[in-house]
């Protein structure tokens, strides 16, 4: 049965985190685009607006993460549910036997259609998805935060599976992009944009989904789908297990409100090295 939800409009709904405490989720790949495991914390300097700060925990292991996928199911997906509904069971299909996801869908309002569950069973309603309604992607991307706020894992990750445009949406994009932050998780963004739409058209159906992957330290996907969208998937999963996380507390917190920067430096050549780009600070509260 699905469970529907709407994401509210004050910060306080969505999350409840210690927000002095940033964790960096940092993914490390050499000159061929694999993946560097095994580095010792003492190459690791991370950057806070330009300063080195402490490194409070350091976990480089192979550990467990909780993901939600969301799936668009607004009318302008109408031809491409059946797309959509093969990448979240490839993305469930390779999932470790310790790792957690929950579906959602997503369309004028959020559904959950799974909670958390490290099995790969849908529920019926899974497959009976219907195309209508618009596109609250903001809305979707603040509920998920929310769902992996309670979550004990520290890797954790959103999935989004549509064609890009919000159009209905309660929370702006820098709202749920602060929620999403907040609660440290990596969003993954599978674009599901007409391959033959107007070049104009695409870049900006495709704009909100690559600010979302950017910001956070994900990655955007364009792909036809087949076995170009199985190896995807197959490269998010890989990537969630082998990461190293990071946490520490701004040595010069500012409760402003504002975007603050996050750089992570590794001392060995040759590695290209992604993170989220930083964090939006909590505001003080008058």
């Amino acid at each position: 049965m699905a469970v529907e939800t709407r994401a509210q409009t004050d910060d306080d709904d969505i999350i409840s985190v210690d927000s002095s405490v940033v964790i960096a989720n940092v993914y490390i790949t050499d000159r061929n685009g694999q993946a560097v495991t095994g580095l010792d914390q003492k190459l690791f300097t991370i950057f806070d607006d330009g300063k080195p700060q402490k490194i409070d925990s350091f976990s480089a292991e192979s550990t467990p993460f909780a993901a939600v996928i969301l799936i668009d199911t607004s009318g302008s997906m109408e031809y491409r549910i059946s797309n959509a509904r093969s990448a979240a069971i490839k993305f469930l299909e390779g999932l470790r036997g310790q790792d957690f996801a929950a579906v959602a869908s997503f369309d004028s309002k959020v559904r959950v259609l799974r909670d958390f569950e490290a099995s790969r069973d849908l529920p019926d309603v899974f497959y009976d998805l219907k195309a209508d309604g618009m596109t609250s992607l903001n809305d979707a991307v603040a509920a998920a935060a929310k769902m992996l706020s309670g979550r004990p894992e520290k890797r954790r990750a959103i999935i989004v599976i549509s064609d890009g445009a919000d159009n209905t949406s309660r929370f702006s994009q820098k709202k749920a992009l602060t929620a999403a932050l907040d609660v440290g998780a990596l969003i993954y963004t599978v674009d599901m944009s007409p391959k033959d739409a107007p070049p104009q058209e695409k870049a900006f159906m495709q704009d909100a989904l690559k600010s979302y992957s950017a910001k956070t330290g994900g990655t955007f996907i364009a792909t036809p789908g087949g076995a170009e969208m199985r190896s995807a998937f197959e490269s998010i999963v890989e990537e969630l297990g082998n990461q190293y996380t990071l946490s520490y507390q701004p040595s010069s917190l500012k409760e402003d409100g504002k975007f603050h920067s996050i750089e992570v430096r590794v001392a060995k050549g040759g590695l290209k090295i992604r993170t989220r780009e930083g964090y939006i600070a909590p505001k003080r509260k008058k």
